[in-house]
């Protein structure tokens, strides 16, 4: 009988996103056995590397939050290290008011310390009402509160609608009305616990910033895309002995005595541990027998829907486009893009890999407002060329165009999400070997769902149950 000190615990990871493969390599790191199944044919969910007119592209998300560390780490550990690249311009801009107007320093997710930081931003009317913060009686902000409804009752609507709005929109395809302050902005939040003034609390977080001498770049991409992170991580899982089975759906999950079973389309698996990396809705309907409770909370969190629209020209025909990392839209604008990135000025490794082309790309569809996603891919190109020769005079044809749609592909983060998160994983807590991670958690963005991914690793190779499994059983 093989002795079970040296029978490593089998984990099953399903789902091959980013936050499925960093729980794969980190207990893999721990000295688990790894399956990861993956649904589809493709890995890293919403990280996805393409190439347009021979260019090599991101056609999913193209950057990652460089001062929260999981990320880079993560790159960094599977031997791209030499690959992480600052944006070549932080030279952003909003496209409001009827012109494009410099993106004002000063704030935290738009919300300035001193109302002269949006003076060409908001209207005269607009900065008498941000003045009007210290005058007012401290607003209670509770357990929670969104961010949009705090930011209005402090300063207006008008800071919200034309800056706070277009930043998180970026982030979370959301309404920022809605989107929690506690997990959105939770620096902000802890802020505005403490002081009656919105403005005095948004100083004291860039007095507290200044302190620590925050010096390097906020974003950081991968030369070749970030989208060949997941790649990368897959090649260094296979190469620690993790397997990775794609076109693989999980249909059912059954705890047993000795741990779990899981059922795809084609056979039963025995696990010790599993870690649940999908989109909630997914997590829900394979955790309804187990966790009736977690998977009813799971399935009331709503996702919104989004269409990235690329385009490459000849860049002799964009001659005399001012040189910008792209810019942002206001929906009170009434515009169908809500974004636009200047891909070959904001990253260096796309000029040095194409110098002959310029892509950009446009995004379109937020949570609520997603009726152009049923248009056809030439409807969606047309719409963002438009918007573009509105807003840059831009007049050239491309030479290629690719649309991505992300359908479902960014989770709401309401009033009371972290409350939501928390009786989600109290539930699961009674499931030994079973953690969840991922997007729909603890932050939408990739260092925030590394982090996730690896808290689930660690969680399930400290429980007792895989513990069972290491321990020898000399005598037996």
């Amino acid at each position: 009988m093989e002795n079970a000190v040296t029978s490593a615990p089998h984990i099953v990871v399903v789902g091959g996103g980013v936050s499925g493969l960093a729980a794969a390599h980190r207990l893999l790191g721990a000295g688990a056995r790894v399956t990861l199944l993956e649904a589809t044919t493709t890995l890293g969910g919403k990280l996805l590397a393409g190439e347009i007119a021979g260019a090599p592209v991101d056609f999913g998300a193209e950057s990652m939050l460089a001062r929260r560390p999981e990320g880079v780490e993560l790159a960094r550990a599977v031997g791209l290290g030499d690959r992480i690249q600052a944006p070549a311009t932080a030279n952003a801009s909003l496209w409001t008011r009827g012109a494009l107007r410099p993106m004002p320093k000063g704030h935290v997710m738009g919300v300035p310390a001193d109302p002269a930081a949006l003076h060409d931003i908001v209207s005269a009317e607009g900065l008498a009402r941000i003045a009007q913060d210290r005058e007012l009686a401290p607003t209670e902000v509770g357990e929670d509160i969104g961010v949009g409804e705090f930011v209005a009752r402090r300063v207006g609507r008008e800071v919200v609608d034309r800056l706070v709005e277009p930043l998180l929109g970026g982030v979370y395809a959301g309404d920022a009305y809605k989107i929690s302050m506690r997990a959105a902005v939770p620096q902000l939040f802890e802020a505005a616990r403490s002081h009656g003034s919105l403005l005095d609390a948004v100083q004291d977080i860039q007095a507290k910033a200044a302190a620590k001498q925050q010096t390097r770049p906020v974003f950081a991409g991968l030369d070749g895309g970030i989208g060949t992170l997941p790649g990368a991580v897959a090649d260094a899982v296979r190469a620690a002995g993790g397997e990775i089975r794609m076109d693989t759906p999980v249909l059912d999950l059954t705890r047993t005595a000795e741990g779990w079973q899981i059922r795809t389309d084609t056979e039963l698996l025995a696990a010790d541990g599993v870690v649940l990396s999908t989109p909630a809705w997914a997590a829900s309907a394979l955790l309804a027998a187990e966790s009736p409770v977690a998977a009813a909370e799971l399935s009331e969190i709503e996702y919104a829907s989004m269409a990235l629209v690329t385009l490459a020209f000849r860049r002799g025909d964009l001659a005399g486009l001012d040189e910008r990392s792209g810019f942002l839209v206001p929906p009170v604008d009434g515009r169908t893009i809500k974004a636009a990135t200047f891909s070959s000025y904001k990253w260096q490794w796309v000029t040095d890999r194409s110098p002959d082309l310029f892509v950009l790309r446009t995004s379109i569809g937020r949570y609520g407002e997603e009726r152009h996603l049923d248009w056809d891919d030439a409807d969606l190109v047309d719409v963002s060329l438009g918007d573009l020769g509105d807003a840059v005079g831009l007049a050239a044809r491309p030479v290629a165009t690719q649309v991505t749609r992300w359908i479902g592909g960014l989770p709401q983060y309401p009033v009371g999400h972290l409350a939501k998160v928390a009786r989600v994983r109290a539930e699961l807590a009674k499931l030994p070997g079973l953690r969840v991670c991922g997007a729909a958690y603890d932050g939408v963005g990739i260092p925030a769902c590394v982090a996730s991914a690896q808290r689930a690793a660690d969680e399930i190779i400290a429980t007792s149950t895989l513990a069972q499994n290491t321990q020898s059983d000399a005598g037996q």
